[in-house]
């Protein structure tokens, strides 16, 4: 299998995909948005993109299955692609500039290529399997940072799941008291790709789906970084939580984590 051409496939389709939500913004109207749940949005944009994805998908690789957020398909298979077409679908209607596409290919459930396309700055991430990780054709690596105090921190914040919500402050409190601070992109996609490139330190969030993730997984990993969930553990695509830093705040950062959430 030759992931670069893959590679190269899936960034031509991302952005085309993301040239129409880009002319989509310019007149949406926040009266089409529907609900799928508490706080989860969901709009024709979102599932029209899916559809070209999907579409566009089928013809780079026939034989891959697909994990979809909108559930324009759904299937299982040794290869399979996992699309989330719009990730961070409250700023986009709320009209605030970051959202973006995230693919993933995955080999028996693995992570081994992923492009995340962030459509305001024009900024694609993306790696394959023992490539690197590059963001618009420069090779990018996570942060040289080392140590927690030092660290600039990503998060996202509960808006369905409140059961953890307890666990999750505390380790917030930690961060804001202990390190440069803490940012909410919005975007877990976007959180990921700024990890890779060393903008963010590092990244953690529960409640998420491998749409949000899987893309996210393999770009941190191919530029030097570190993921895992909750308890240290490689399950992070489909555990629905992430722990994503450099090396040298890693098991500094997966401790506190645990030491909160009892782990």
């Amino acid at each position: 299998m030759d992931l670069h051409s893959i590679c190269e496939q899936v960034i031509a389709l991302s952005k085309s995909t993301g040239e129409f939500i880009r002319e989509e913004r310019k007149n949406f109207n926040r009266n089409t948005v529907e609900y799928k749940g508490k706080n989860d949005l969901v709009s024709y944009v979102d599932k029209t993109a899916e559809q070209q994805l999907v579409s566009g998908l089928k013809s780079t690789l026939a034989e891959a299955a697909f994990i979809t957020e909108e559930n324009t398909e759904n299937s299982e298979g040794e290869f399979q692609w996992v699309i989330d077409p719009l990730d961070g679908t409250t700023n986009f209607v709320h009209g605030v500039p970051c959202f973006c596409i995230s693919i993933a290919l995955l080999q028996n459930k693995k992570a081994i290529l992923g492009v995340i396309y962030e459509i305001n700055l024009d900024e694609c991430f993306y790696a394959s399997q023992g490539n690197g990780a590059f963001l618009n054709g420069e090779k990018i690596s996570v942060s040289p940072t080392l140590n927690l105090s030092e660290t600039l921190m990503a998060t996202g914040f509960p808006y369905q799941d409140y059961s953890r919500l307890p666990e999750y402050m505390q380790v917030f409190d930690h961060c804001m008291h202990h390190t440069h601070g803490l940012r909410r992109w919005g975007s877990a996609a976007v959180d990921l790709a700024y990890v890779a490139c060393g903008r963010f330190d590092g990244f953690f969030e529960y409640g998420l789906n491998p749409w949000d993730v899987a893309a996210g997984v393999i770009i941190v990993e191919e530029a030097g970084g570190s993921v895992s969930d909750f308890s240290g553990n490689a399950n992070a695509i489909f555990g629905e939580e992430i722990i994503a830093t450099n090396k040298n705040v890693f098991s500094e950062f997966v401790d506190l984590v645990k030491s909160k959430f009892n782990q």
